[in-house]
């Protein structure tokens, strides 16, 4: 199979899970939901999502990102709609917009830069975006835009799946407002006339505010305004609307979708966001609400606290702190060479930023002694490409690497000083080969993962591509479950390790490196024994128990929420270096996103399972005609459920039915159909119909479900009388018959086209069956495998049955079906890409002495003699007593109804098995039924006696009329 189909069924998966979602989801999941399939499906660096801001049209605001840092989410923040962005373009024109650089977006060119900030994403990195499309209205709410890796241009495959993503998510985005509308006019009244309300704010101790919904007026208490001395004074001006001005515009909308939420559901709330402060700079708030309601007339208003988090925050400064003050030289220029931006490197070289800002780059005296600076400058930027070169520096005897990067509006320059490279070219080319290492590491794990579809996978990709570049011998992944971490896989440990390390995880109450590292949201490093026993000595017996002597702890979080924790380790004390701890915590993020889908793929794999399970069987009737033995395997991981299927049904007069289907195609809707299949045949094998009948009604049913849905069947009935299987095939494999003898049998008559597709009526094949027979009906899935087609596996089941016949190892059914599913999928252990089912059945037929038959006359005669050979046969079987008694009336009532309402011939049979049978059959084709008689009728009674007395009646068509039949406890 071609890469490229391989490629075309992952992002038909992809938008399939994207499509599956919730309709509840809020706009921030899906379009988080959206960009992790969409990053992960065109192997992109990361990706984001904006959407236009409440109340700012020339805006787009930030609403989600999925594996990019802070560092570069801010210079996303906002762009401008008229701008030269990629997103901005997208939504202005309606169209996809490709760009092969992203390093200096204008948002981030227009805006001072902090003391060691850097540029992101790295040099060369192209971007991806699409418009957001809402097909109700042809509105354009926003784009998704992803980062591609440098040097990549998407082809019009992976553009056209970009697209398909949009569409998807576009339809669904609903970015309503919360304000509730349309309330009673006495409502309104009552609220405004309750004094209670009025007068609750007053007095209230804590950061307290209280909204009303229907005025749109808001108090809040001295307190809460004390706490946010810097925040704008027009947030508390009293009205929702100047509240909302102060919001962040990227933060609008998905704050006003959980506030929605939150006033639909009468329930509370929890929100952080950003506010503007008085200086015109951004702080940031917690808001937490609760909705009350008015009586039964809906919600009222909203009660609820507000704090300050934004020293919370002030860590993240320390990011821009450290891209402001990096080691290289970085500036920006614009369309006309002015410098725009300047970093401390860069001002250690070419002067202060108020010295060097708004003037030319050749203006300035040490980069215009820079030798043929211009030209190059000149010539990227009308190539569109990168340029590198190194130059001597003017001013002392120092060398620098000069990276020119074009962007749309202007280009960029790094100045990296390589003196000590040109001094020491062998120490420069183990630098460019560790660069070049961890790139390729990161795009290896990254393809491992890419890969990976269930938990397991994720945890051997990281297994086999993570620990051998590091030299760590130890690899565990933990997943954070209802507030607790809990073990989801590990490699390089002792088995008694894994056993104890959910329960001492629970002692530890978050006191231990995992629990330590998921709660400060920072990697964690130990590089000895000791100082792991220094600082956690509740969990050092487990430390001990590893044979570790060196770990990294890696916390996993997905847009912001905390997922798991991943563990690697070293059977050595490791000196863990700057690059090391750099490269595992970029890693971090690539886990924590393939670990995330495939937790939400497992999920629904689990919860499908389960359905198919419910669905089939739980255990097998024992009947007295047939000895039945089944397994069922499901497809094998990574891959969803499929539709196979069998069943045993009782029928009257101890024949059975027999059934085995498989639906086309896998997932939730084949284990679906598959249950209402089975159900209807059940259902309609107790109306005792024949199997051409079962099967045409079966494929009415399937015709419903649409003209892409289509299921083979094989329904047969087995009667003991006579030794006969009777049975009807839609499409289905066969079955494979062993004689008692030894000797195999595999029919060969075509059957017909499977259901959905076929044209009844059905064939019926007659198969005479020995005594002790043996019947093996299967799937596709059990005997076709890598290099054995169906006709080869049908075979060599055939010869396994025939071969534990004659070595007197099919005795035992269950011991059986394990040995054929055991030599029939070797390599998968029962589980591969396909689902499989096996049926066995071992036959009984009724001796002769327990089978008694007679033709009775046409006249009223006929039921006396119908008394005096049911007692004579019942005292050669030993049946006397009550049994007698009961089994004279029964017979007297049905062959006196058969001579006074059907015609001839008429026969009566006593079948002696775990019950006494009494069959009358008529040539008749008119069915008798119960009917309700008043004290005035004079007949009519004769059924309800029938049905009093035994156990079981009914009645079934035969080829020349009817048959009634009854079943009574053998004392």
């Amino acid at each position: 199979m071609s890469s490229e189909t391989v490629r075309g069924r992952e992002w038909e998966e992809r938008l399939r899970l994207l499509a599956a979602m919730e309709e509840d989801q809020s706009d921030t999941n899906l379009l988080t939901a959206a960009l992790q399939q969409a990053t992960a499906g065109l192997g992109a660096l990361g990706g984001m999502a904006h959407l236009r801001a409440a109340g700012a049209l020339r805006l787009v605001g930030l609403m989600a990102s999925s594996g990019l840092p802070p560092a570069l989410l801010r210079l996303w923040e906002a762009v401008a709609m008229d701008g030269t962005s990629a997103p901005s373009r997208a939504i202005r024109e309606g169209a996809t917009v490709w760009l092969p650089s992203v390093e200096s977006p204008e948002q981030a060119l227009d805006r001072p830069w902090r003391k060691g900030e850097t540029r992101l994403p790295p040099s060369g990195t192209g971007i991806l975006s699409v418009p957001l499309l809402r097909p109700d209205d042809g509105g354009l709410p926003g784009s998704l835009s992803v980062f591609t890796v440098p040097g990549h241009e998407p082809r019009a495959d992976e553009r056209e799946f970009f697209e398909e993503i949009a569409r998807l998510t576009g339809g669904r985005l609903r970015l309503t407002s919360p304000t509730p509308e349309n309330l009673p006019p006495d409502l309104l009244n009552d609220l405004r006339d309750d004094p209670q309300l009025r007068n609750r704010l007053p007095g209230v101790a804590g950061d307290t505010f209280e909204w009303n919904l229907l005025t749109g007026a808001i108090r809040v208490t001295e307190a809460l305004r004390e706490a946010f001395p810097g925040i704008d004074p027009a947030a508390f001006n009293g009205r929702i609307e100047d509240w909302v001005s102060v919001i962040h515009p990227g933060d609008l909308p998905w704050v006003l979708t959980e506030v929605e939420r939150g006033i639909r559901g009468a329930g509370a709330y929890e929100v952080e966001h950003r506010v503007r402060q008085a200086d015109g700079s951004y702080g940031w708030v917690r808001l937490r609400g609760r909705v009350v309601e008015h009586g039964d007339k809906g919600p009222a208003r909203v009660v609820g606290t507000l704090s300050n988090t934004t020293e919370t925050h002030a860590a993240l400064e320390s990011v821009g702190r450290a891209l402001r003050h990096m080691t290289d030289g970085f500036l920006a220029v614009d369309g006309e060479w002015r410098i725009s931006f300047v970093n401390a490197a860069a001002e250690a070289l070419l002067g202060s930023a108020r010295e060097v800002m708004g003037r030319r780059l050749w203006d300035l005296p040490v980069m215009g002694r820079v030798a043929h600076l211009r030209e190059r400058c000149e010539q990227a930027a009308r190539d569109r490409a990168p340029a590198d070169f190194d130059v001597p520096w003017p001013e002392g005897d120092r060398w620098y690497h000069l990276r020119l990067v074009p962007v749309p509006d202007g280009l960029t320059l790094y100045i990296s000083d390589i003196t000590r490279e040109r001094r020491d070219e062998a120490e420069r080319e183990a630098a460019r080969r560790a660069a070049a290492e961890r790139a390729g590491l990161v795009a290896a794990i990254t393809r491992a993962l890419a890969e990976a579809v269930t938990a397991r996978d994720v945890v051997a990709a990281m297994a086999d591509s993570l620990l051998p570049p590091f030299g760590a011998e130890g690899l565990v992944v933990l997943a954070l479950r209802d507030g607790q971490l809990s073990l989801v896989g590990a490699r390089g440990y002792p088995e008694g390790f894994r056993e104890h390390l959910d329960a001492v995880m629970a002692a530890s109450d978050g006191e231990s490196p995992p629990g330590r590292a998921l709660r400060v949201k920072e990697p964690l490093f130990i590089e000895s024994a000791e100082e792991h026993a220094e600082d956690y000595p509740v969990v050092a017996a487990l430390a001990e128990l590893s044979a570790k002597r060196a770990w990294a702890f890696l916390p996993l979080a997905v847009t912001g929420r905390q997922i798991g924790v991943v563990v690697l380790s070293f059977d050595r004390p490791h000196r863990f270096t700057e690059d090391e701890r750099t490269l595992l915590t970029v890693i971090s993020g690539l886990i924590a996103q393939a670990l995330e889908r495939a937790s939400l793929f497992d999920r629904a794999v689990t919860r499908a399972r389960e359905l198919q399970r419910a669905l089939l069987p739980q255990v097998l009737p024992s009947l007295p005609a047939v000895e039945a033995s089944a397994r069922y395997f499901p497809a094998g991981e990574g891959t969803e459920v499929g539709g196979d299927w069998y069943d045993v049904i009782p029928l009257s007069s101890d024949r059975v039915g027999l059934v085995m289907g498989d639906v086309m195609g896998h997932g939730m809707a084949q284990a679906a159909i598959m249950g209402r299949l089975r159900t209807a045949a059940r259902t309609l094998s107790e109306l005792e119909l024949d199997p051409e009948d079962i099967l045409g009604h079966l494929d009415d049913i399937v015709g419903d479900l649409g003209e892409d849905c289509y299921a083979t069947c094989l329904y047969g009935v087995y009667d003991p009388v006579t030794g006969d299987f009777d049975y009807g095939s839609a499409g289905h494999l066969p079955p494979v018959v062993a004689r008692p003898d030894g000797g195999t049998a595999l029919p060969t008559e075509a059957p017909n086209p499977p259901l959905g597709i076929a044209a009844p009526p059905f064939d019926t094949v007659k198969l005479r069956l020995p005594p002790g027979s043996l019947l093996a009906f299967c799937t596709d899935g059990l005997v076709e495998a890598p290099g054995r087609d169906i006709g080869q596996g049908l075979a060599r089941l055939a010869a396994l049955l025939g071969e534990a016949v004659r070595s007197g190892r099919a005795g035992d059914l269950e011991a059986l079906c394990d040995g054929l599913t055991a030599d029939l999928m070797p390599e998968r252990g029962g589980s591969g890409s396909d689902d499989a089912a096996l049926l066995v059945a071992r036959t009984r037929q009724y001796d002769e002495a327990d089978v008694a038959t007679w033709r009775l006359p046409e006249e009223p005669v006929a039921a006396g003699e119908a008394r005096d050979h049911v007692r004579a046969q019942l005292a050669a079987w030993g049946l006397g007593g009550d049994l007698e008694m009961t089994t004279e009336l029964i017979v007297s009532e049905l062959v006196g109804n058969v001579v006074r309402h059907a015609k001839g011939p008429v026969h009566l049979r006593l079948l002696r098995s775990r019950s006494l049978i009494v069959e009358v059959s008529d040539g008749s084709l008119t069915t008798p039924h119960i009917r309700r008689t008043s004290a005035a009728d004079e007949g009519g009674r004769g059924l309800q006696l029938v049905a009093a007395m035994a156990q079981r009646w009914g009645a079934r068509y035969t080829p020349v009329g009817k048959c009634i039949w009854t079943e009574q406890p053998i004392p």
